[in-house]
């Protein structure tokens, strides 16, 4: 467990600027990938990045990056393995001598060890750090919220209506505790015909600028679905991975980083996200 031992010797020595979450409230809609290839754009700028999995029963991070080595203890707290590029990564598989092992706990365990891997990792010096949420808009993602210094959320939809209205209550929740949305990025957006170079809309139109509208952030970016980054995401190499329609992501987080006020050593105090009417309460 976190100690004040533990929190006061990483302090020392943790410098991090700034936290963006990536965020869906949806599973399956290609968030940790989008989460790795934010971090990989803004590492071949030069900056230092580091990646908090915050997925603990759903860990895919060390995958995309095809790490394996796990993390060491120090005096200034837990040392996060990093890729060929730099990038620092903690994740709950790094933990786990078979990542096929299930994470079977509940949610005070959730919660505090999304505490552990802000308080007691030895970020070091770091520009950005991004942090790849769960689903949902329960324990993990509102602990995120209220422990780490968010500046900023990236939110990931695929085209379709059903995935729109999950990212919107993600959505919502980001409100709730004040985190700007810094942009939308639609993935699975298109596909390519391999024998006519034909785009089409495998999952139908996209609803991405009526979310964008409802939200009110913008449109950063619709990724295509492409073979080859998935064979590099499945084989661990994302950091290979080079699509020219991620460039304005990128760029937005670049741009973020470039301007905005730095981040807390602290967490800014967050109020409470308003609890939902039960049923009785509405009769």
């Amino acid at each position: 467990m976190a100690t004040a031992d533990n929190e006061s010797m990483t302090s020392q020595v943790n410098h991090v600027r700034h936290v963006v979450v990536v965020s869906s409230g949806k599973g399956g809609v290609g968030r940790s990938l989008v989460s790795a290839m934010a971090a990989v754009g803004l590492a071949r700028r030069g900056l230092n990045v580091g990646i908090m999995d915050a997925d603990i029963t759903g860990p895919s991070i060390p995958r995309l990056f095809g790490m394996t080595a796990h993390p060491e203890s120090s005096t200034v707290g837990i040392l996060p393995p990093e890729t060929a590029t730099g990038i620092k990564i903690i994740s709950m598989n790094l933990f786990l001598d078979d990542s096929g092992q299930p994470v079977i706990w509940r949610g005070p365990l959730l919660t505090s060890t999304i505490k552990q891997f802000w308080t007691d990792v030895a970020w070091g010096d770091l520009d950005v750090l991004i942090v790849d949420l769960p689903p949902g808009t329960a324990d993990v993602p509102l602990t995120a919220f209220q422990s780490l210094p968010v500046g900023g959320i990236l939110m990931v939809t695929t085209p379709q209506e059903l995935a729109s209205m999950i990212v919107e209550k993600a959505a919502g929740l980001a409100k709730q505790m004040h985190k700007p949305i810094l942009g939308i990025v639609e993935n699975m957006a298109m596909a390519t015909c391999p024998h006519c170079g034909e785009a089409f809309e495998l999952f139908g139109p996209s609803h991405a600028q009526e979310l964008a509208d409802r939200i009110s952030a913008p449109v950063l970016a619709r990724l295509p679905i492409d073979p080859t980054v998935t064979a590099l995401a499945d084989t661990g190499h994302v950091g290979d991975v080079k699509m020219a329609a991620f460039a304005p992501v990128t760029e937005a987080l670049a741009e973020y980083v470039a301007t905005a006020s730095t981040a807390s050593a602290t967490p800014n105090s967050a109020p409470a996200p308003q609890a939902s009417r039960s049923c009785n309460d509405r009769n």
